[in-house]
């Protein structure tokens, strides 16, 4: 019987499954405009109609509940096929990550109704500070930190729209798609169409604004960047037992790159040389001596150890610098800060307790964040879905990077939704930080990016390719580089404020 109880009936369950579909439509590949501003409205029709029932916090909660479960199952269906390489155990990460996600959705569904009875806020007021609260606590939940696709990373298709998240951040552009999704629900439902005015007027003024920026925005020339994607395959890449020669692979591509015009910098993918340079000291040489030799700086993925005096170390995804003098001791390592759950790191145990297991991600937490410098100007690394966390990007440009350099493998993914949800992010980084963006890919996508997020020079999946182009940067700093996400703080306090207003006061 309490199983049953939390099934959802014939009207949540329709309302759940549309939510899951709209926003599926939203985000990449599809990247349709109109459901961002709609995705929500079926779920907050069902809350709303729960306001009456005396059951309305558990029946809410369970509505959110099967709605998270239903859109992040459908969005995030690919976890399945990437960590499946790692282990078959993948289809139990996969459920582990929703049921997380789909709690967090209870609770906001619960939260969100219990708050309106309480109180009589209106649900414009309310529903948008619990919504964007609760993306900020799935991007800040420790070893399990998701921050995979927010709400405002749905509109990085149409960048004009989201120019102002150089004031806001991408977690501004989450409140203001909520708050949409809301006004439309309380028009519709009291034909009153002050809010949906209200909400149109927002959508002017964003499109103003991006207008405004598009033309105004002074863009200035880096370098030239040249992206390395060899498309090597992740059965190819184990199967092989002479790593060399991928490493000669890429040192092919880059002579390569060395011949297309006014390159400055080549970057090569995520752990594209996978292995540790102690243990192939001509690796190192090799890359060195073709900098030096060609005069160009190489950016090249691989990992890294730090060796204790009793005999252990730590491991490390990292990326290497090596400027033109080919010394790769001048410049230290950046070790990958934010770690993919499982797969590099096993949440909230030490992983030298289970010894050599294969396949338990005992990745350390790299804590430095070098900013590397060359004669053109300097950059920042993010690697693999660390182009998620907006705190990195910020953190690089207001240490005085110019553009940032974005290095992975997402051979896993296959051809699945993944490589084009992951490349996305990047957009409201660009634009958050007015930096450019530099993309080498494994095997797609590679890109570049404007400060403007913009993309161009796009490579397809699982091809070849040495792409060069011109990065871009602006003078100056941002107001959300200077202040951070401001409006995650907001919507967390805003929501500490809704639940204690609820606490003391009954409804008007």
């Amino acid at each position: 019987m309490r199983i049953r109880g939390w099934l959802p009936d014939r009207r949540d369950l329709t309302a759940a499954v549309t939510t899951a579909v709209l926003l599926f439509a939203a985000y990449p590949p599809l990247s349709l405009v109109v459901p961002s501003f709609v995705a929500l409205v079926p779920l907050l029709w069902r809350l709303e109609d729960r306001l009456d029932p005396a059951p309305a916090t558990a029946g809410a909660a369970k509505l959110g509940f099967w709605a998270g479960l239903l859109a992040n199952g459908l969005v995030l269906y690919w976890m399945v096929v990437a960590l499946w390489h790692y282990t078959p155990l993948s289809a139990a990460g996969y459920l582990a990550t929703i049921l997380i996600l789909a709690g967090w959705w209870a609770l906001m569904g619960g939260t969100t109704v219990w708050v309106r009875r309480r109180t009589g806020l209106p649900l414009w007021v309310v529903f948008p500070l619990l919504w964007t609260a609760v993306e900020w606590c799935v991007g800040h939940q420790g070893d399990v930190r998701f921050p995979w696709l927010g709400l405002g990373t749905s509109l990085t298709s149409v960048p004009v729209l989201v120019q102002w998240a150089d004031l806001a951040g991408a977690r501004g552009v989450t409140l203001w798609l909520a708050a949409i999704n809301a006004a439309l629900v309380v028009a519709l439902r009291r034909r009153d169409w002050r809010p949906a005015a209200v909400a149109a007027a927002s959508l002017v003024a964003a499109l103003g604004y991006g207008a405004w920026r598009e033309r105004s925005l002074v863009l200035r020339p880096v370098t030239v960047v040249a992206v390395v994607q060899p498309n090597v395959g992740f059965a190819e890449k184990r199967s092989l037992r002479d790593q060399d020669v991928l490493v000669e692979q890429l040192l092919h591509l880059t002579a390569r790159a060395d011949s297309l015009p006014g390159v400055r910098l080549v970057a090569w993918p995520e752990a594209s040389a996978e292995g540790y340079f102690v243990d192939h000291p001509l690796w190192p040489q090799w890359i060195g001596g073709t900098a030096r030799r060609t005069g160009i700086p190489i950016l090249a993925g691989s990992l890294d150890a730090q060796f204790h005096r009793d005999g252990t170390y730590d491991y490390y995804n990292a990326a290497f610098f090596f400027d033109t003098t080919g010394s790769l001791a001048r410049w230290p390592s950046y070790r990958k800060t934010y770690l993919v759950p499982i797969v590099e790191r096993v949440p909230f145990v030490n992983p030298t307790w289970f010894g050599n297991l294969k396949w338990f991600g005992g990745y350390g937490h790299g804590d430095r964040f070098p900013v590397y410098r060359f004669a053109a100007g300097g950059f920042g690394v993010l690697i693999c879905y660390e182009s998620a966390f907006e705190d990195l990007a910020r953190r690089y440009r207001a240490e005085g990077a110019d553009f940032l350099a974005n290095i992975t493998n997402d051979a896993w993914f296959g051809r699945t939704a993944a490589p084009y949800q992951h490349a996305a992010h990047l957009v409201m980084r660009a634009i958050e930080t007015r930096m450019g963006v530099a993309r080498a890919a494994n095997t797609g996508i590679s890109e570049f990016v404007d400060p403007l997020g913009r993309t161009y020079r796009r490579t397809p999946l699982d091809v070849q390719r040495v792409e060069a182009d011109t990065v871009w940067t602006t003078a100056g700093r941002t107001a959300y580089v200077r202040l951070g996400d401001w409006v995650g703080v907001l919507a967390l306090v805003g929501t500490g404020a809704l639940v204690a207003a609820a606490v003391v006061r009954r409804r008007l």
